[in-house]
Protein backbone atom coordinates (compact mmCIF):
# COMPACT_ATOMS: atom_id res chain seq x y z
CA UNK A 1 0.00 0.00 0.00
CA UNK A 2 1.36 3.52 -0.91
CA UNK A 3 0.69 6.35 0.86
CA UNK A 4 0.76 9.67 -1.19
CA UNK A 5 0.87 13.51 -0.42
CA UNK A 6 -1.07 16.49 -1.37
CA UNK A 7 1.68 16.03 -4.29
CA UNK A 8 1.99 12.55 -4.97
CA UNK A 9 4.82 11.75 -3.10
CA UNK A 10 5.33 8.38 -1.25
CA UNK A 11 5.20 8.96 2.42
CA UNK A 12 7.06 6.22 4.99
CA UNK A 13 7.00 5.95 8.35
CA UNK A 14 9.53 8.24 10.23
CA UNK A 15 8.97 11.08 7.38
CA UNK A 16 8.52 14.36 8.01
CA UNK A 17 5.73 16.59 6.52
CA UNK A 18 4.42 20.53 5.77
CA UNK A 19 0.73 21.64 6.62
CA UNK A 20 -0.63 23.11 3.44
CA UNK A 21 -3.79 24.49 5.23
CA UNK A 22 -4.49 25.66 8.70
CA UNK A 23 -6.19 22.79 10.23
CA UNK A 24 -8.65 23.27 13.68
CA UNK A 25 -8.10 19.90 15.47
CA UNK A 26 -10.75 18.67 17.88
CA UNK A 27 -9.69 18.80 21.45
CA UNK A 28 -7.02 21.40 20.50
CA UNK A 29 -7.19 25.26 21.72
CA UNK A 30 -5.03 26.23 18.96
CA UNK A 31 -5.37 25.79 14.71
CA UNK A 32 -2.71 24.07 13.26
CA UNK A 33 -0.96 26.51 11.04
CA UNK A 34 0.19 26.41 7.68
CA UNK A 35 3.74 25.38 7.25
CA UNK A 36 4.10 23.67 10.68
CA UNK A 37 6.47 20.64 10.26
CA UNK A 38 5.62 17.68 11.64
CA UNK A 39 7.98 15.30 12.03
CA UNK A 40 8.32 11.32 12.83
CA UNK A 41 5.08 10.69 10.89
CA UNK A 42 3.36 7.02 11.08
CA UNK A 43 1.15 5.42 8.66
CA UNK A 44 -1.82 4.06 10.14
CA UNK A 45 -3.92 1.07 8.24
CA UNK A 46 -5.96 3.58 5.95
CA UNK A 47 -4.01 4.97 2.74
CA UNK A 48 -5.49 8.82 3.14
CA UNK A 49 -4.43 9.06 7.20
CA UNK A 50 -1.18 9.25 8.95
CA UNK A 51 -0.87 9.34 12.41
CA UNK A 52 1.70 12.05 14.56
CA UNK A 53 2.21 14.05 17.60
CA UNK A 54 1.44 17.39 17.90
CA UNK A 55 2.86 19.02 21.63
CA UNK A 56 1.65 16.15 23.92
CA UNK A 57 -1.33 14.74 21.64
CA UNK A 58 -1.60 11.49 19.28
CA UNK A 59 -3.68 12.92 16.53
CA UNK A 60 -4.44 11.58 12.65
CA UNK A 61 -4.16 13.98 9.74
CA UNK A 62 -5.50 13.42 6.50
CA UNK A 63 -2.63 13.24 3.52
CA UNK A 64 -4.39 15.58 1.61
CA UNK A 65 -3.61 18.28 3.91
CA UNK A 66 0.42 17.66 3.90
CA UNK A 67 3.38 17.40 1.56
CA UNK A 68 6.63 16.22 2.23
CA UNK A 69 9.54 18.22 3.96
Amino acid sequence: MDVKDSNGNILNDGDSVHVIKDLKIKGMPKTLKRGNVIKNIRLTGDQGEVECRVGKSQVVLKTQFLKKA
